[in-house]
């Protein structure tokens, strides 16, 4: 089976359950400032665990697509890769353990035809002084599915004191390990948070893929939760059973589902190599690169580690950039120019030529353009911003090299290496190797912790940003919002209706609104948006809610703002009266119910481009 075999087969499983299918979301998070990225399947769908009723019903699955920045610099192993889709199934307070657990196995060993020997499971070890017993439960009912099928079944606690035990499947952990709430363990949770355990599948490569007989691991007992390299997870039932009270944990009355799967890993355990870089998925770009390098991918394990980068970080960037991300020097554009640059960085040490990232680009394209079609709509798009961002980094490289030569040796600091980074982009691999070349040192240590500095100091910066952000649902918060829908609009009608919404982020202080357009809007425009945004203030304008087929929606001409994540019956929001409407948006909420409730004038404050076709208006209501 090919990994999109995997994910249609899943998909099918769950769909002949009742499942409604719904297409990912964004990579970019729809009203919630607190994160840059999707990074879960879950995210999206947190909403309705937390009250709102799914337009489609109580049981959804999905194949999420998945984003984690903090995974860049884990790069280079076999298994570690910044992008990623989750396979998902919810259940919104309808099926429970009993249902999901059997699926779950019928799925792995049945539709999939993994060998249920090579399967270990994970259990929630309960913590008696918050009152949560042992999950004994999914411990059970995994252990009587194992021995239908003749596998032993044996359930142990402790394997990370004391090492698996002869016959031992089944294992408890504690809540740093199998217990999922958005908050995490919990004693952390806040009062009104549901959480509960979770059960985690593992795949056993068997034990020569393990390294316990190296230095690093002797002496050390081997347990699934290792990270030895023998054992890799492949799934997770979290059960949310709990809430959080001032009386401590009490039992939801309608429990739900969430089910995450790595595709990636699926299939990497379905052709039992513990290198995810080896899968399909990346066949064509591996190839690509090996082409484009005169190198083999598994010649030294440096030259692995080198492809493994590039092939992680290109195809990360490809999906970015797909969905609407530009490189810039802020928020995702960050990101973004990192991944290319730390690409361009380690295809330097292959000589790679310039213009052939945007080649493996058009590879992943390839593969995933059936699924994902905006990708292959965006082809031309998504291999010019790499390859215009490879070009700028090149001559910023030139830049930096001359600032590098002028620096006296022997030992680089840590300053002059973060500043190396902070202002030419030089990854630190690039400034190690270039003082290698000669013959100097750089004090990593000291690079680590200025680096940290700057890090702390973008936090407290995000944090302010973020502060009290559309999540929060002031009454500030949920009038800006309802602003963004009425500028967008207006912006089409000043500034015609290539106009359309690349992003925004919200305080109770001001919105920010990202948009395509080409140019530097004038005064004249300005001062006509601004006019306008506060006519339709005045005009008291009722705010409607409607859920349509996505069909209709469309035919009634609502503008979708994060791409292809729409499901068969979506949200959508209507500014004004069926015969006199203004604005017509798919939206997930929240907003006044008129916009006379908009307390203010509405004033642009800043009006800048972030990149090439993208401009950025900051603006308040005062």
């Amino acid at each position: 089976m090919t990994s999109g075999d995997i994910r249609s087969a899943y998909l099918d499983f769950f769909k002949t359950r009742g499942h409604a299918i719904v297409p990912s979301a964004s990579l970019l998070p729809e009203n919630d400032p607190t994160t840059l990225f999707t990074g879960s399947g879950m995210q999206p769908m947190l909403q309705y665990f937390l009250g709102t009723p799914h337009p489609l019903g109580k049981r959804v699955a999905d194949s999420q697509k998945s984003f984690r920045a903090q995974d860049i610099e884990e790069v280079g192993d076999n298994r570690h890769t910044t992008f990623f889709e989750m396979l998902g199934n919810w259940s919104f307070g309808d099926y429970f353990k009993n249902d999901q657990i059997p699926w779950m196995f019928e799925f792995l060993t049945e539709k999939l035809g993994l060998n249920p020997e090579h399967i270990y499971f994970t259990c929630f070890r309960g913590n008696e002084s918050l009152g949560i017993p042992k999950d004994d439960v999914s411990a059970n009912l995994w252990a009587g599915l194992l021995s239908k099928r003749g596998v032993t079944s044996g359930i142990q606690d402790f394997s990370e004191r004391d090492g698996m035990k002869d016959g031992a499947r089944i294992f408890y952990y504690d809540e740093k390990k199998n217990w999922w709430s958005r908050s995490g363990v919990p004693d952390k949770m806040p009062e009104g948070e549901p959480g509960g355990p979770d059960t985690e599948m593992f795949w056993d490569f068997g034990s020569g893929h393990g390294f316990h007989e190296k230095s690093e691991w002797k002496g050390e007992p081997c347990h699934v939760n290792c990270d030895c390299g023998r054992f890799m997870e492949i799934g997770n039932n979290v059960f949310m059973e709990y809430l959080k009270t001032d009386k401590g944990f009490e039992k939801l009355p309608a429990p739900n589902v969430d089910f995450g799967g790595g595709l990636e890993r699926l299939s990497a355990a379905l052709g039992n190599n513990p290198d995810v870089f080896l899968i399909d998925i990346f066949e064509t770009a591996r190839e690509t690169l090996e082409q484009k390098t005169g190198r083999a991918y598994a010649e030294s394990p440096e030259t692995t580690r080198l492809f493994r980068v590039i092939l992680d970080h290109i195809r990360a960037a490809t999906f970015l950039i797909g969905d609407g991300v530009t490189p810039s020097n802020t928020d995702q554009g960050y990101v973004l120019r990192r991944l290319v640059r730390r690409a361009i960085t380690s295809g330097r040490k292959l000589n790679l030529k310039e213009g052939t990232l945007a080649k493996i680009a058009d590879a992943f394209i390839k593969v995933y353009e059936t699924h994902y079609p905006n990708l292959q709509s965006r082809t031309s798009i998504i291999t010019e911003e790499i390859r215009q961002e490879e070009e700028r980094f090149r001559a910023t490289l030139d830049k930096g090299l001359k600032e590098f030569n002028l620096l006296p040796g022997p030992v680089i600091s840590g300053p002059q290496a973060a500043l190396l980074y902070q202002t030419y982009g030089f990854p630190f691999e690039v400034v190690e190797e270039l003082a290698i070349e000669k013959g100097f040192i750089v004090d990593r240590a000291s690079f680590e912790e200025e680096m940290e500095k700057h890090q702390e100091l973008s936090r407290a910066g995000s944090l302010q940003k973020f502060k009290g952000g559309l999540a929060g649902h002031s009454d500030k918060e949920v009038q800006y919002h309802t602003a963004t829908h009425i500028l967008h609009q207006v912006l089409r009608v000043v500034l015609g209706e290539h106009v359309l919404q690349r992003g925004s982020n919200i305080t109770p202080e001001r919105l920010r609104f990202d948009f395509t357009h080409g140019v530097k809007m004038t005064d004249e425009e300005k001062k006509k948006v601004e006019n306008l945004v506060n006519q339709k203030i005045a005009e008291a304008l009722p705010v409607f809610r409607e859920e349509l087929s996505i069909e209709e929606a469309r035919t009634r001409g609502a503008i979708g703002l994060f791409g292809e994540k729409y499901g068969d019956i979506v949200s959508i929001y209507r500014i004004g009266d069926a015969d006199n409407q203004f604005s017509l948006e798919f939206c997930g909420g929240p907003h006044v119910t008129n916009t006379g409730e908009l307390k203010g004038t509405f004033k642009i404050q800043k009006e800048e481009a972030i990149s090439s076709g993208v401009r950025r208006i900051k603006a308040v209501l005062e």
